[in-house]
């Protein structure tokens, strides 16, 4: 049996061989991060006793591990990925001093892979790597739209206070969008005219009556906000990133919606959960047979609770949060959502509530409760039911 330790990097890669008894085969060496590097890690990889049982394993390291998994696995050889934690928590075990190189490390992942159970890593789909890459990217513009947001709102509280107010907060809104992109400032908003005020009743479906027409027209003539000679060019600059971003985001979810069309997955049937949240959900699982129970998937969402144990003392306190970040925070953003959606889980968070739970800790039961029914739904192939809220 041999085991191979690759310390991940960004541009190189550290790999040792070992083996069963801790004896170096092939001393510490790098390659690096492109297909030259790759092929000369494949060469070493091939001179090896072809006799032996070979087992890879390497620590999950953001994204800089991504493509030799693609390589590795087009290649045909298994290889496990590891759990930073615990292979920090076994060098902790294994000595006292705070030495850390790229060789060590190496050495130190080959020792840990040899230490415990080998778990060969699931084939990788390429939709499933698609749909990460778009989801991670669907996520950073909703961020960038954000941000924008906060100062389009900033603007306004400068130049036209009580605008936000008569909205009602809503700045998302088509009717306020429209006034701001084609009036924008207090002094343009006080002179609309009957024939504009036609096509914000439009704009709103009826919804914008003449007397809130009237109300607008007044607020903007008697404002106590101020304004610089370039505020209308301030705020046309700032519209028109927002509506980039907006239209970007729109192109992301149509192709994250095509590429869903393409997996065979039963999460999307959960009522209350949107398309990226669901696309999110299967990128970050990668594969449902990673984990042989659903605790443990519960555990690399970071969902689960610490346990304390100590003589005749034990109790279970708050969640890990030692697992996936995105993924909890898409199932809490989730299992608040569904709320609104499905009864069953809503009579879950109002049983827990009553329990004395605050909103919080009740949202993370239902998070709790979603994941195991994640779990159900893709390990027995099958589609959403009320029946399994209990």
């Amino acid at each position: 049996m041999l085991y191979i330790g690759i310390d991940i990097s960004k541009y190189k890669h550290d790999c040792i061989v070992i083996d069963e008894s801790g004896v170096v085969i092939r001393n510490v060496f790098s390659f690096d991060n492109s297909r030259t590097g790759f092929d000369q890690f494949m060469e070493m990889y091939r001179s090896l006793d072809p006799t032996e049982i070979k087992k890879i394993g390497f620590e999950a390291t953001g994204h800089y591990q991504d493509n030799f998994k693609v390589y590795l696995e087009r290649s045909g050889i298994e290889f496990m990925q590891l759990n930073s934690l615990l292979v920090h928590k076994f060098k902790n075990s294994q000595t006292l001093r705070g030495v850390k190189t790229d060789k060590t490390d190496a050495r130190l992942i080959a020792n840990y892979l040899s230490s415990i159970e080998f778990k060969p890593y699931p084939k990788i789909s390429y939709h499933t790597l698609a749909l990460r890459s778009l989801c991670k990217r669907h996520f950073d513009l909703i961020n960038e739209r954000t941000k924008y947001l906060i100062r389009i709102t900033n603007f306004l509280d400068r130049t036209f206070p009580e605008f936000k107010e008569f909205i009602k907060g809503n700045i998302k809104s088509k009717t306020c969008m429209y006034i701001l992109h084609n009036y924008a400032i207090p002094n343009k908003i006080m002179n609309i005219n009957i024939q504009s005020y036609e096509n914000l009743k439009k704009e709103s479906h009826g919804h914008f009556s003449v007397a809130k027409f009237t109300e607008l027209r007044e607020l903007a003539k008697n404002t106590v906000g101020f304004s610089y000679e370039t505020d209308l060019f301030e705020i046309k600059s700032l519209l028109r990133v927002y509506d980039t971003l907006q239209d970007e985001i729109s192109l992301v979810e149509n192709e994250i919606t095509t590429i869903m069309s393409k997996i065979n997955s039963h999460i999307p049937t959960i009522f209350g959960i949107g398309k990226v949240s669901a696309a999110t959900i299967i990128a970050e699982i990668e594969d449902i047979t990673r984990f042989d129970n659903p605790n443990k998937l519960l555990a690399f969402a970071g969902l689960d609770p610490r346990i304390y144990q100590s003589g005749t003392q034990e109790f279970k306190g708050r969640m890990n949060k030692k697992g996936s970040v995105v993924l909890r925070r898409v199932l809490m953003n989730s299992a608040e959502s569904i709320l609104i959606y499905n009864p069953a889980f809503y009579s879950y968070y109002r049983k827990k509530r009553d329990e004395g739970k605050s909103h919080r800790v009740a949202i993370s039961h239902v998070a709790r409760k979603l994941v195991r029914i994640i779990y159900k739904l893709e390990t027995e192939h099958i589609d959403f039911d009320l029946s399994f809220v209990k």
